[in-house]
């Protein structure tokens, strides 16, 4: 068992990011820095452990190119580590609605890994830490920070519109409602470089 901690996570990333290059690991990086900043403010969650389950959520891109692929190749890559709780995160970050069928990618897995799926996204137990990552996934690019609407247009044009579309923008906005209600002021207040359209 590797022991994690932040320096180990970078090292990870920054090794998945050489065997597989690509704008994925700089988005990585924006979303667990959200995390991180997000966290820091709320009493139950450790800012560190936010950024390291940020840092590792799309950690399965180191395999090559995929679709929902990454997602258990990233589960088996840090189960493999004794990552467990980062493990399911690499699952469940793409899942703030726990339904298989909630998808939006291409499912480029054998059917048994797609069961394996399908009823591990069915019966995990989402926490705090959980929806802070599904969250913060939608406010980076690889570029920085981002309002979530403009993520969910950047999403929606490489993969298109779905039937759960809309539901999982309702989920993502609920999650910030949640956080905010937490925090006492608006996500974006701490995300630099972001402004949020005020219409009051």
């Amino acid at each position: 068992m590797v022991k994690l901690n932040i320096q180990t996570a970078e090292l990870a990333l920054r090794e998945a990011s050489e065997s597989n290059p690509g704008a994925w690991a700089d988005h990585s990086r924006f979303v667990a820095e959200a995390c991180k900043n997000i966290a820091s403010h709320c009493k139950d969650l450790s800012s560190e452990q936010a950024y390291i389950f940020g840092l590792l959520h799309d950690i399965g891109r180191y395999a090559g190119v995929s679709s929902e692929r990454h997602l258990i190749d990233g589960y088996r890559y840090c189960m493999e580590r004794g990552w467990e709780k980062d493990a399911q995160i690499c699952i469940s970050h793409a899942f703030m609605i726990q339904d298989i069928a909630t998808s939006i990618g291409e499912f480029d897995v054998s059917d048994q890994d797609y069961l394996f799926m399908k009823e591990f996204v069915a019966n995990a137990v989402y926490d705090d830490y959980d929806r802070l990552v599904q969250l913060c996934d939608a406010l980076a690019m690889p570029t920085g920070f981002c309002l979530l609407e403009k993520r969910f247009v950047d999403v929606t044009i490489r993969y298109g519109v779905h039937t759960a579309t809309i539901d999982r923008w309702k989920k993502i906005l609920e999650i910030k409602e949640q956080f905010e209600n937490q925090i006492g002021c608006s996500i974006y207040s701490l995300l630099p470089g972001i402004v949020e359209n005020s219409f009051r």
